[in-house]
């Protein structure tokens, strides 16, 4: 009788140094942060009423080129936010196999570090500029309204502080020799 050795399992890709706990953390918690906003821009989307006067809904061309626009911008919101997971993960250091011609090729530190620290300036500048304009706005809404977009829209304040922590570790990690 012979036996004959299974094949091993390919081994699961892992990160050129150890992502901690906290970095993983950090990373999913961009798209929680970023997630609120998306479901607020959807609900605008289906015409779920949210104390906004028909002069808002004209502001973001809803109805009419707004059904485009919303829902573009939140998927393009969420698919950036997961960009993020990319900084802790492997995929965000080797190209993965389903790509054509870069498959298992190294990341450039820069090609991941530059975009995410753009990002990263642009979401906390973004961050900022939201929270003057709310202060200083005359919105015709009601004040529940307001109290949910400001609810859905606020968590968005973080995102750059955490693209920034993470993007400053997965730098960090990449270049220590």
């Amino acid at each position: 009788m012979t036996s004959s050795a299974l094949p091993s399992a390919p081994a699961r890709p892992v990160t050129t140094a150890p992502v901690p706990a906290w970095a993983r953390r950090t990373a999913a918690a961009v798209l929680w942060v970023s997630l609120p906003s998306a479901l607020w821009r959807f609900a605008v989307m289906l015409g779920v009423p949210l104390g906004l006067a028909d002069s808002e809904y004209d502001a973001m061309l809803v109805p009419g080129w707004g059904y485009l626009a919303l829902p573009l911008l939140s998927v393009a919101q969420e698919a950036l936010a997961f960009l993020t997971l990319g900084l802790v993960r492997p995929w965000g250091e080797v190209w993965p196999r389903w790509i054509p011609c870069l498959r298992g090729r190294r990341i450039p530190v820069p090609a991941a570090v530059v975009p995410a620290a753009v990002g990263a300036l642009a979401c906390t500048v973004y961050g900022v500029l939201f929270v003057w304009t709310t202060l200083h706005s005359d919105m015709a809404i009601i004040p529940w309204g307001e109290w949910v977009m400001t609810v859905c829209y606020v968590p968005m304040v973080a995102w750059g502080p955490l693209l920034a922590v993470v993007t400053t570790h997965y730098y960090r990690r990449r270049t220590r020799r």
